[in-house]
């Protein structure tokens, strides 16, 4: 059974469908939630963990004297867990040097757009500003850079006429959501390599 520490920074909808599908599929999903880690107190994500009875733990970057002692407490947070996978999903930092070391190609991120195109923390706001017909989700490892790291798995979402961002995040999170159970799931039951920039799943 694969373990995996989620990180969150907000309302952990990420966190709920993957619970949910654990809850759902049983070991037969192949991976479980072993913590969730936050930036932050009093967030939905953190209650969804609870609820669950999952063990949490929050580092707040404000407790610390920078960020890297910041990078080194949340590594050490997450390495008690001893995790085969990281998911950073929905989680709103930049995690640091320390903790890419400890966790190399075991970190999994979602954004809202189709990367390489609208990296950064604005991808649906940016898509639409830009004009594109199509966006969608992307769900990749995570590397020293934002956005940067090799993707896993891609699935596009229209862009209607009326869309305002908030509409068509909405739109994007709900894929979002399927693609990261579906993904996770795989990694879990079937492993993986990365060469380069390309992941293959058994």
């Amino acid at each position: 059974m694969v373990r995996i520490v989620s990180l969150v920074s907000g309302s952990g909808t990420n966190l709920q469908a993957l619970l949910d599908a654990i809850g759902h599929r049983g070991p037969s999903y192949g991976a479980e939630v072993v913590a969730v880690g936050a930036d932050r107190h009093g967030i939905e994500g953190l209650a969804r963990a609870e609820r669950a009875g999952v063990p949490t733990f929050v580092h707040r970057v404000r407790d610390f004297v920078d960020r890297a002692a910041w990078d080194r407490a949340m590594t050490a947070s997450v390495e008690a867990y001893a995790p085969d996978l990281v998911l950073s999903a929905g989680f709103m930092k930049i995690l640091g040097p320390a903790f890419m070391a400890a966790f190399r190609d075991r970190v999994v991120n979602t954004h809202p757009a189709l990367l390489p195109s609208f990296p950064g923390a604005h991808g649906v706001r940016d898509a639409l500003r830009y004009g594109v017909k199509v966006t969608g989700c992307t769900v990749h490892f995570v590397d020293e850079g934002v956005d940067t790291g090799p993707i896993i798995a891609q699935q596009a979402v229209p862009v209607e006429p009326d869309d305002d961002e908030a509409v068509l995040h909405e739109r994007i999170k709900t894929v979002e959501r399927r693609l990261l159970v579906d993904v996770v799931g795989r990694l879990a039951r079937d492993g993986y390599r990365i060469e380069g920039r390309k992941v293959y799943i058994p």
